[in-house]
């Protein structure tokens, strides 16, 4: 049998280990971390469970997909139940806005909410379905570095319709043409985050980025999204892989320009492909030892967050899963971010409850928010006093919109800033998506999924191509496997 190393366990790495493990080679997985996931894990505080990273799932299908190959029913393994409020969003002059999870009651809530015409709304989502449609194939589905992608009939129907992708113009700016309505070019803006961006910098074509979330529906595994996790991690064993946890790789062994395997302290294990699911700038500069350069570790990177774990001893009835507190002036606040590598004193806030679906999380009597603000990559900043200044900023605007002082309500309180998100899961200068899209070539800039300098090493997860969120790692594992010949 052919033998496969996968260095991390992240949802990338366990999903890369699935496919080739499903076409018959034998997968070894290295995690330095005793648990597996990245940043996909979950811990404890006193009697409230958390996910420790993302908490958005959309295009479940991505998951099931991973137990379809081997012929088993996903629900033995993992539970999900669809939200009929995607998100709630609250702005500081009393506007509340549902983003329902039906397309035809979203659109409603829309004209009811923001007063605007049908027709512009349904015009715009029709808009992104065509974007996503017209370029899914080609920039989600396949390595962009292989000329075969191109040399299809997806690709010159997507150069015929090549306006309609507006990459010569903001996202923020075809918002404001095309949508005219201040609070809901805030809400479209928003999307820019899921991939660490800036609305004011990153292209038109992102409008397709919503399109994921509005078209698919966002989602809730039974047990929260460390289930994902566990689910993937079971199947994964039960079929044969083998996981080494505590393991930290620090060497891929290369010899005439061909990955032959790692190093883990003074031990040496071979293999015939090694697949990094480590962030990438920590391959070449840890794992590659700086033999090696690739023009993609010197783009700007992306975002990155200062996320609060807040156990609450009171229900907030008036919330949901997913909840956004705007900001007044949103492009000061990515000027921050972008410009100034700092958070500015107004920034939006990200609360997300689990409790709320998931009733073991939290007591009867409270809830476990999961606070999270974007914020520039760590730069050298002053990460103690910006974290305590920015805790008295959030308690102060949430206190202006649910009229409710949260701080009398704090029982247990654990904060990660980008320091602490590097140092846990690898990820350079604690950016979440590796380099951030605010270029109109970025998707061609991003980290390819193989080297044409180095024979059998590949790269799969978050921080390479073609993205970070659940669903983009778990295709970039895809491609991984196409890659790799059976």
């Amino acid at each position: 049998m052919k033998k496969a190393i996968i260095i991390g366990s992240g949802i990338g790495g366990i999903a890369t280990a699935l496919r080739l493990n499903a076409k018959g080679i034998d997968v070894y997985v290295f995690e330095k971390n005793k648990y597996p996931g990245g940043k996909l894990s979950t811990f404890k505080m006193g009697e409230f469970r958390f996910d420790a990273g993302p908490s958005l799932f959309t295009m479940p299908h991505y998951v099931d997909e991973l137990f379809e190959l081997y012929g088993v029913n996903p629900r033995i393994y993992f539970n999900y139940k669809r939200k009929r409020i995607a998100c709630k969003y609250f702005w500081d002059d009393g506007k509340i806005f549902n983003a329902f999870g039906d397309t035809d009651k979203f659109i409603d809530e829309c004209i009811d909410t923001f007063k605007i015409k049908r027709e512009t709304i349904t015009k715009y989502i029709k808009k992104a379905k065509k974007k996503y449609d017209l370029t899914e194939g080609i920039f989600l589905k396949k390595s962009l570095n292989k000329l075969s992608s191109f040399l299809n009939y997806d690709t010159l129907k997507a150069l015929f319709r090549i306006n309609l992708f507006q990459i010569n113009e903001s996202l923020n700016s075809v918002n404001k043409k095309e949508l005219k309505n201040d609070y809901l070019v805030q809400f479209y803006n928003r999307f820019a985050t899921y991939n660490g961006s800036s609305p004011y910098k990153t292209p038109g074509m992102m409008t397709l980025i919503q399109h994921l979330e509005s078209h698919y529906g966002t989602y809730i595994p039974e047990g929260g999204m460390n289930e994902i996790t566990k689910s993937l991690y079971k199947l994964a064993e039960d079929k044969g892989v083998k996981f080494f946890f505590n393991s930290d790789v620090s060497e891929i062994i290369i010899k005439d320009d061909v990955a032959k395997g790692i190093r883990i302290g003074h031990k040496i294990h071979n293999a015939d492909y090694v697949i990094s699911n480590s962030d990438v700038y920590n391959t070449y500069k840890n794992l590659l030892k700086d033999e090696y350069e690739h023009k993609s570790l010197e783009q700007e990177r992306s975002s990155s967050a200062v996320i609060y774990y807040w156990g609450i001893n009171k229900k907030f009835n008036n919330l949901d899963l997913h909840n956004i507190f705007f900001s007044k002036d949103y492009k000061k606040e990515f000027e921050f971010i972008f410009d100034k590598k700092l958070i500015s004193n107004d920034p939006t806030i990200y609360v997300n409850i689990t409790s709320k679906d998931v009733k073991n999380d939290a007591p009867s009597s409270g809830e476990n928010w999961f606070v999270m603000i974007n914020s520039p990559y760590d730069n050298g900043q002053d990460w103690i006093k910006i974290k305590n200044e920015l805790k008295k900023i959030i308690i102060q605007k949430i206190k202006g919109v649910l009229d409710e002082d949260i701080s009398n309500f704090i029982v247990e309180e654990k904060i990660y800033t980008p320091v602490e998100l590097e140092n846990n899961t690898y990820s350079h200068k604690g950016s979440l998506y590796g380099i951030s899209s605010n270029n109109k070539f970025s998707a061609f800039l991003r980290h390819p999924n193989f080297l044409s300098n180095i024979s059998n090493l590949y790269f799969c997860g978050g921080s390479v191509h073609p993205g970070g969120g659940i669903p983009l790692c778990l295709l970039s594992a895809k491609i991984v496997s196409d890659l790799i010949k059976k």
